[in-house]
């Protein structure tokens, strides 16, 4: 049994702060628990309650500083993509409809093994995907 209880944060970097906590709290609901400005030694940052126990902290960085070409796999940096949970498949289908009306590249709803899946790229791009549990009735 693993030592670690949960899974805490995702921490990331983002050339447009503001623009970033807009998509975030319009489409999944996020609230900002957390700002801080740059400072000399560490850059503006924002902290997002996800839900569940599990945040998003995101740095405010010069594009030029971020590393990685976030629209092609395996040229995103460490990080690939991240997951978000939602509680139901429905709540996934709300999702969908909000990153339409947000003017996201969006994919289609799908399942990957017991789990339903929705990949999307978010307003700079970074690939991400809402993931929901199976159907208990099924």
């Amino acid at each position: 049994m693993p030592i670690t209880t949960d899974f805490n944060h995702a921490a990331t970097v983002n050339a447009d702060l503001d623009r970033l906590v807009d998509f975030y709290t319009k489409v999944f609901d996020a609230e900002v628990t957390f700002e801080m400005e740059a400072t000399p030694d560490h850059p503006r940052m924002v902290i997002f309650n996800m839900g569940g126990g599990s945040a998003l902290n995101v740095f405010e960085v010069d594009a030029d500083e971020i590393v990685g070409d976030r629209r092609r796999m395996n040229g995103r940096g460490p990080i690939d993509h991240f997951g978000i949970a939602v509680d139901s498949l429905a709540t996934l289908e709300q999702v969908k409809e909000r990153l339409v009306e947000a003017g996201a590249d969006i994919g289609e709803i799908h399942q990957l093994g017991d789990i339903w899946s929705l990949f999307f790229r978010d307003v700079d791009g970074m690939e991400l995907e809402v993931c929901a549990p199976p159907d208990p009735t099924s």
